[in-house]
């Protein structure tokens, strides 16, 4: 898959795509985020891929917006609002997303690494929604995303300074996952996507959409839904096999069936 705004690479069942606009920082260029998506839609629907990483270039994951599209735009410009609904696209990947960060991820690059399932972040990361430096707000899930990844006051904080936070100060407050060394980002990420990818594929999918539906719907619409999907499972061959290999103490061989 060739695409002019990042690079697509298959290792195994892990599916890595690379922003490729490093003169820009990885601005996120309307073409970019189009390639994004049409490239990682495609690959959802193919069964051989269990995983994905979105990564940048060590000096930036993506510094925001290209701010040089938007400065004449109108406010109901068609293409600025396929532009901000394209993380929602991201985060409705049925595979597990892994955002592997180093050096900035600013407003929509921040955005972006939290439409992810999982944020792994170099020490070099460095987060921050400052659209208010610019007259505006976060428009593609700066607001709703991070007051419930690291509450409201902190939000707060971050959106109405427009400030940075460094790696360490992004793991305490919950919005990453994991800091690492620069040099072993790709490895680390690789390593959890690879764990993941190796799990049964249905078990993985339900999984996944029962935790958003938890970060998104009530308490109790969330347990009905967790039920539904933990019934299902049991109409599927990995559930017998994973439970039968386990009685047998031997490796279960999933099939995604």
């Amino acid at each position: 898959m060739e695409f002019e705004n990042i690079v697509i690479e298959r290792d195994g069942a892990v599916a890595i795509a690379t922003l490729n606009r490093p003169k820009q920082l990885n601005a996120l260029s309307f073409g970019l985020c189009k390639d994004l998506c049409l490239a990682l839609e495609e690959l959802d629907a193919d069964d051989s891929v269990r995983a994905f990483i979105i990564t940048g270039g060590e000096r930036a994951f993506a510094a925001g917006a290209d701010i040089h599209e938007m400065v004449d735009a109108t406010p109901f410009a068609g293409t600025g609002h396929d532009r901000l609904a394209f993380r929602d696209r991201i985060n409705h990947l049925s595979k597990p997303v892994i955002a592997a960060v180093s050096g900035f991820a600013l407003g929509g690059g921040c955005e972006l690494a939290m439409s992810c399932d999982i944020i792994i972040a170099s020490e070099s990361a460095v987060f921050g929604q400052p659209e208010v430096n610019l007259g505006t707000i976060p428009g593609s899930g700066g607001t709703q995303r991070l007051t419930r990844l690291v509450g409201k006051h902190k939000a707060m904080e971050l959106v109405l300074t427009g400030r940075f936070m460094d790696a360490a100060e992004a793991a305490r407050c919950g919005l990453v996952n994991k800091v690492v060394p620069v040099e072993v980002l790709l490895d680390e990420a690789m390593a959890m996507a690879r764990t993941i990818a190796a799990k049964p594929p249905l078990a993985i999918r339900l999984a996944k959409e029962a935790i958003l539906k938890a970060a998104n719907a009530p308490l109790d619409e969330g347990l009905a839904f967790e039920r539904k999907s933990f019934c299902m499972l049991f109409a599927s061959e990995d559930r017998r096999e994973g439970m039968q290999a386990f009685v047998d103490k031997r490796t279960p061989e999933f099939k995604g069936k």
